[in-house]
């Protein structure tokens, strides 16, 4: 016998910049973070009565290394009887935590799970690879762990290993999208998030990491303009059209969302926020990464037994402006339901908490405006998707 798995609760820390005001904060205490978070926030939960914690991490390779999931665990006081997971599927990391999660729990292997994910792509280190013999006599160079491929096998096609940006270039020769298109898409979400952050909408789901004075996305420019992001030059081809203005940044931050049975809420004293009704993974050719949520979403949604019209709001992490552009015309999804209080190219993308951010986002659109039916998506390196549907717990008007 199956149950319902439900979203409770959901937080994130401030996302930083690239060496920017989490430079001198561990991974490790950015995750502890949001798990202290949830037992403050919320009363009700025993935290020995967590039967899991599922943290996703993308590149693990720094202090974040050695099962980040059971380490942040240990340093939020969770009891040592909790145990912890971490799940590596790149940029769905922590979406990836919270499907797996929804799973023990319809399956009755756990009545409450914690989910999320951590990234801090400042701190990851560059890494050497292991010499073959003690002592050569030629040089190794270093690699770094903040983004894209290191090590590549030979065996590999060259085309399926080119950088995420020379990927996403190529979509946009396959789909046409203008920069002009790109650019008025990243000028909208630094507005929206501005405008968001200003309304008071991220005040709940978000809590500072103690020794920092970042109390907001540190990359959300208000002042963002399609005519100063027209000023900026291509960053991976000459005549390319993907700029560090319609793409999303190197990020540090974490997020959490606690999951838990229908039943669980007696126990948690709050009722769900949204029912987890719907999930899927897709992938294609590793080069065409940005493309891959188009079918997940479409697998989640008929899963859950709806369709595209019944949907009234959709989260999609944007990676780049033109792998979301291409998500959406593949949908035809009207455009003012996505991303309505900003996206990752305004607050940023620390790869392994995204997937936490657009759950718990999407969530709290979906409360707060009544909405039935939502969408949480994103896209994957080396060519995958995911995709979440929610149903909204509460009263809907749509």
């Amino acid at each position: 016998m199956t149950t319902s798995a439900f979203v409770y609760d959901a937080v994130r820390t401030p996302f930083g910049k690239f060496n920017g005001a989490y430079a001198g904060v561990r991974p490790d205490d950015l995750a502890a973070t949001v798990l202290r978070a949830v037992r403050e926030r919320v009363p009700g939960l025993d935290p020995a009565a967590v039967d899991q914690v599922l943290l996703g991490n993308a590149n693990g390779a720094g202090e974040e290394n050695r099962n980040v999931a059971r380490m942040a665990t240990l340093l939020a006081g969770y009891p040592v009887s909790v145990p912890g997971s971490s799940i590596n599927r790149l940029c769905g990391s922590s979406l990836d935590a919270a499907m797996a999660g929804s799973r023990e729990i319809e399956t009755g292997d756990a009545e409450v799970v914690l989910t999320g994910g951590v990234e801090s792509m400042t701190r990851a280190p560059w890494v050497l690879p292991k010499p073959s013999r003690a002592f050569p006599a030629g040089n190794l160079e270093a690699v770094s762990t903040a983004l894209g491929w290191r090590f590549v096998n030979e065996a590999m096609p060259a085309e399926w290993t080119v950088s995420l940006g020379e990927a996403n270039e190529q979509l946009q020769e396959e789909f046409a999208v203008s920069r002009e298109r790109q650019d008025e898409f990243a000028v909208r979400s630094h507005r929206l998030a501005h405008e968001a952050w200003e309304a008071g909408f991220y005040d709940d789901l978000t809590v500072a990491v103690e020794g920092t004075e970042l109390t907001r996305d540190e990359g959300v420019r208000a002042s963002a303009s399609t005519e100063s992001l027209a000023r900026l030059r291509p960053s991976f081809r000459k005549d390319g059209t993907i700029t560090a203005g319609n793409a999303s940044p190197l990020s540090d931050g974490a997020s959490a969302v606690l999951l838990g049975s229908e039943a669980a809420a007696a126990s948690l004293g709050r009722e769900p926020l949204a029912r987890i009704a719907g999930r899927a993974a897709h992938a294609l050719e590793p080069q065409r990464f940005g493309y891959a949520p188009v079918e997940a979403a479409n697998r989640a949604l008929a899963r859950a037994g709806i369709g595209w019209s019944d949907v009234g709001a959709v989260e999609l992490n944007e990676a780049f402006a033109v792998q979301s552009l291409a998500c959406l015309d593949a949908w035809k999804v009207d455009p003012d339901l996505v991303n309505t209080r900003g996206g990752a190219i305004a607050v940023g993308h620390p790869l392994g908490a995204s997937g936490g951010r657009v759950l718990g986002t999407l969530a709290k659109v979906m409360r707060e405006g009544g909405v039935r039916w939502g969408v949480a998506a994103i896209c994957i390196g080396v060519g995958q998707g995911l995709a979440v549907v929610l149903e909204n717990a509460g009263e809907t008007t749509s």
